[in-house]
């Protein structure tokens, strides 16, 4: 039987630098945060146009998927970033991703909030739903800011 030529030797993934392994966790958290609004947009245009049960809960889990996978990822940055400051040429990048974790951040919390708020929705008044309107209104806020802080870091980052 003739012999197979072995395989090359595998080379090893060059090693990356701490800024380098940070700047990969911000890129995926943009990209999460920027899936995350385009499915909170869909899911609010899928509540006005459709009265289909299988789409509406089928948007709702998409979003639920992203809003719990932008909660991983802000805690991946938040470990990866915790020792790490860029200086030079990698502060503007830097600068714009703290700011995105920030707002995912914020955006998380408010969110977390509508959703505690609305399972208290049992026992209500008219100042409850008031209170209730509040939380919905500062979620969407959040979620503008962290769609804006993406955008900011999207910019400095033109191969994303």
């Amino acid at each position: 039987m003739p012999k197979r030529k072995a395989p090359p030797p595998r080379t090893s993934a060059p090693v990356r630098s701490p800024v380098e392994v940070v700047r990969d966790g911000a890129d995926a958290l943009y990209r999460a945060a920027d899936e995350c609004c385009y499915q909170h947009d869909r899911i609010s245009n899928v509540f006005a146009k459709s009265a289909v049960e299988i789409e509406l809960l089928a948007a709702q889990k998409s979003c639920e998927l992203c809003d719990r996978t932008l909660r991983a990822l802000v805690e991946a940055y938040e470990t990866a970033s915790a020792q790490v400051h860029p200086t030079g040429k990698d502060e503007g990048w830097w600068k714009s991703a703290n700011a995105l974790w920030l707002a995912s951040r914020e955006f998380l919390r408010r969110h977390k909030g509508c959703d505690v708020s609305t399972r208290q929705l049992k026992e209500h008044g008219p100042e409850k739903l008031g209170s209730l309107h509040a939380e919905y209104e500062l979620e969407a806020s959040a979620l503008l800011g962290m769609r804006h802080a993406a955008d900011a870091y999207r910019k400095g980052r033109p191969g994303l």
